[in-house]
């Protein structure tokens, strides 16, 4: 097996060996708690920009199929195991992860202790690092960690949004005859796509939904010219501040057509309507996190995956906060006093993780049979 190195920005450096694609690659360092589903993460729009750790230990076990996939194509910069397993078992495999990453060039590097890694971006923080198969200077490697921009002011979404509309045909998944057909339509959905994930759109689709998917630079009065009964707002990488041209359209939006946010959605949602948002530590990435519904004090075990969070303290007034993370308090969901508009923070569609929070679709839905018409 070939070498491969990872350097951190701050000095720390793990040697060990290639999988996936061959080279050089770099982004900012995360850690995933989830002990499945490393292909929806590996294609989740939101990781651009992100070399993505499993905690878990043994990944490859059960190899990559054709269904199982976020989005058109893997988004991760990179990724880092501590086991990978070759010979994958499963009924559904086509093909291993090794070949996938390679065949997608994304560089992988295992056989390094994830425990010591993860602790270390829990201490320190998230930070950019770089995977090498081509440089094995640590010097040299942590020189280029260092030279890399911090997550802070990335507008990402603009790099992973569709370049024209869609819409979605696709309902959700049952394991005897794959996805479903589209059902019939009760509600027309424009979703703004900042690196939307395909399992939202398939239970908004299952829900009733004619879904038209738009890129994240479409004008709102465009939107509201193909009068929707509601306005989704995609989940998606970076850093909501610099994504001014969304801001701008969400509040032309607000008070006009329902509106429901997952993740980035929330964000930009809160940004929208005079807030701030800040940087988590080292985020929320995995499928197992507890948060709890405010208005039902029922706790969920849910999907998040993002680095930023909403400061409750500067939309408090406009704002009624429902949904919180039981390990450090921050906001993961809110909805406005007045206005028919709604998010979350963690990702309710799952994929990776529990379906406990699929009742927020049917929020949404109920809120648009609400105010349709």
């Amino acid at each position: 097996m070939k070498k491969a190195v990872l350097a951190l920005a701050d000095g720390l450096v793990f040697e060990g060996h290639s999988f996936g694609a061959e080279g050089e690659t770099s982004g900012e360092i995360v850690f995933n708690t989830s002990m499945t589903g490393y292909q929806e993460i590996l294609t989740d729009p939101s990781y651009k920009g992100q070399i993505v750790t499993m905690t878990y230990t043994q990944i490859g076990n059960y190899g990559v199929n054709d269904e199982d996939v976020e989005s058109g194509k893997p988004y991760v910069e990179g990724f880092i195991v501590k086991e990978y397993l070759d010979i994958p078992s499963n009924w559904r495999s086509k093909k291993s992860l090794h070949q996938y990453l390679k065949e997608n060039g994304i560089v992988g590097i295992q056989g390094i202790d994830t425990r010591v890694l993860t602790r270390h971006l829990r201490d320190f923080g998230a930070q950019p690092g770089v995977i090498s198969t081509k440089d094995g200077n640590p010097e040299s490697l942590v020189a280029k960690a260092k030279a890399l921009p911090k997550m802070s002011g990335l507008d990402l979404a603009k790099d992973v949004t569709c370049k024209e509309s869609y819409t979605c045909d696709q309902g959700d998944w049952d394991i005897a005859k794959g996805y479903a057909k589209k059902p019939a339509s009760r509600y027309k959905v424009v979703a703004y796509d900042y690196g939307i994930k395909r399992n939202i759109l398939r239970l908004l689709t299952q829900a009733g939904c004619d879904v038209t998917v738009v890129p994240a630079t479409m004008a709102a009065e465009k939107v509201l010219a193909m009068d929707p009964d509601g306005v989704f707002l995609s989940n998606g990488p970076g850093d909501p501040g610099p994504v001014t041209y969304a801001i701008e359209n969400i509040k032309k939006i607000l008070g006009k057509k329902p509106v429901f946010g997952i993740c980035l959605g929330q964000q930009l949602l809160g940004l929208a309507l005079g807030g701030k948002t800040y940087k988590l530590k080292f985020g929320h990435h995995g499928g197992n996190q507890p948060i709890m519904d405010l208005t039902t004090r029922k706790v969920e075990i849910a999907a998040e995956n993002h680095g930023f969070a909403v400061d409750m303290e500067t939309v408090k007034d406009q704002v009624v906060m429902t949904h919180v993370n039981l390990n450090d308090n921050t906001c993961e969901g809110f909805h406005h006093k007045t206005l028919p508009a709604f998010s979350v923070q963690y990702h309710p569609e799952a994929s990776p993780g529990p379906h406990d929070s699929r009742y927020l679709f049917q929020r949404f839905i109920d809120m648009m049979e609400k105010y349709k018409g």
